[in-house]
């Protein structure tokens, strides 16, 4: 059996303030905006570039009982995890866009790593992962 993870879906206010977050703020790719009429939504997918692993589900939230879940999806702990090839490139560029990292870069057993939070205060890792031994 092969199973993978394709989507994950993470709750925003606006699709047009996430889409210009991750794509102009993060450099990720804007894979897919499609409106879905039947539902009267949209369809957004954004990935980071040269992925071909697991893309976000920008789901605008629909219901008021979805609204407290924005920038909270994981209760305050790390959320989603975003690994590079080049740690300080990536991180000096989110500075300069003005990302806020809540906490400072610091070298791990298993690589160099920072938090950082999305434009709703989800938190995020950026980390470079040590090559194995």
């Amino acid at each position: 059996m092969k199973q993978s993870i394709v989507h994950i879906a993470i709750v925003v206010r606006d699709y047009d303030e996430a889409i210009d977050f991750y794509v102009r703020k993060l450099g990720f790719t804007l894979l897919e905006d499609t409106y879905q009429e039947e539902q009267d939504k949209r369809w957004v997918l954004v990935a980071p570039p040269n992925s071909n692993g697991t893309a976000l589900l920008l789901a605008k939230a629909s219901k008021p009982q979805q609204e407290p879940f924005i920038g909270n999806q994981a209760g305050g702990r790390v959320f989603l995890f975003l690994s590079t090839d080049d740690f300080w490139r990536d991180y000096q560029s989110m500075v300069a866009k003005g990302i806020v990292f809540v906490r400072v870069p610091k070298q791990a057993e298993y690589g160099i790593v920072a938090v950082f939070q999305d434009l709703y205060g989800n938190l995020w890792d950026l980390v470079q992962f040590s090559s194995p031994s």
